[in-house]
């Protein structure tokens, strides 16, 4: 499935294919909130120009969440961060953030078993946070929004030594030529432009970042993030759809290419990166999709401090799990 384009002054007409009937409203706690209402539109009365700078804002606007609801999702939040182990001194320790920016459950799906298969690689076993909503069997997790990942961002930035530490970014959502669509239900929507997140990194210090960025044209964020120590891996080039995000899925084709496969494999990074590619491009070619071109940069100082980190990738290949994001 084509996991969408989110166009300026478009939103609406692309949503509202994501609209399910009110029918299929979630019937117990540990299941997702349908989308049922058309994405408002927050650039109304602007110029074309207008409403780009607005987008690269990054807007969120949440509706109709109660004050209790706000403030669960607050407590939930306030006490995943403060479980956060402190780093060690004189070691590069990793932190490891995945979120999962819709509530349709094959994101949470994927943000969770992401978050076990990167803290197990990277050794950040109590330094692993996940943003995301409920996923059909469980709602224990602070809920994933723009908010949520700011803060989240922000607290890592007072925890981590920015000069020795490392952030291990894994973000999973519809995306857009303007950025990462936020959209929950019908209480959550928004846009996290790469001009806001590149903001949200530098004021929080955090200088060497794995990032691994899962959505359609998700490659808009490489010019901005790139840095020496920077690794960056998008689902897809600027210009293009990623796919499978059927909300039923366990996984998206590039969660799953590189997350639940590639990177159980004992290799590299960038090898784990290039055989991530190689799948999707062989599953998009039998779908008949126009490939979706995930992105790899690496900054020239990485080198220098991730091989370290990466001491502890698995030695034997562990198997995927869940339903395969591409039928063979």
């Amino acid at each position: 499935m084509n996991r969408g384009r989110i166009i300026i002054g478009g939103f609406a007409a692309l949503l509202a294919a994501l609209v399910v009937p009110l029918s299929q409203a979630p019937a117990s706690p540990n299941q997702p909130p349908p989308h049922t209402a058309p994405w408002p539109d927050l650039g109304s009365g602007q110029s074309p120009g207008e409403r780009r700078s607005s987008f690269d804002l990054s807007p969120e606007l949440q509706r109709g969440v109660s004050a209790a609801q706000i403030r669960e999702q607050q407590r939930r939040l306030d006490a995943a961060l403060a479980a956060l182990a402190p780093q060690r001194r004189g070691t590069a320790d990793a932190y490891v953030l995945t979120i999962a920016l819709d509530s349709d459950p094959v994101f949470a799906r994927e943000a969770r078993e992401a978050a076990r298969v990167l803290s197990a690689r990277y050794g950040a076993q109590g330094r692993t946070l996940t943003l995301a909503g409920p996923d059909g069997t469980r709602d224990d997790a602070p809920h994933g929004s723009i908010s949520a990942l700011l803060m989240t961002l922000h607290h890592l930035g007072t925890v981590m030594d920015g000069k020795e530490d490392v952030l291990v970014l894994y973000t999973t959502s519809h995306g857009s030529d303007i950025g990462l669509a936020y959209h929950y239900g019908d209480s959550g929507y928004g846009i996290l432009a790469p001009a806001k997140l590149k903001a949200a990194l530098e004021e929080a210090g955090i200088r060497r970042r794995v990032l691994i960025l899962s959505a359609c044209f998700s490659g808009v964020f490489v010019p901005a993030l790139a840095s020496p120590d920077t690794a960056i891996l998008t689902a897809a080039a600027s210009t293009r759809s990623s796919f499978g995000c059927v909300a039923e899925n366990d996984w998206t084709y590039y969660g799953d290419a590189l997350i639940n496969r590639a990177l159980r494999q004992p290799v590299s990074l960038d090898e784990a990166a290039r055989m991530a590619g190689r799948s999707v491009a062989e599953w998009e070619a039998k779908a008949r999709f126009l490939a979706s071109l995930p992105q790899v940069s690496i900054g020239p100082e990485v080198g220098t401090w991730l091989p370290a980190l990466e001491a502890g990738k698995p030695r034997i290949a562990s198997a995927p799990v869940g339903r395969p994001a591409f039928a063979e």
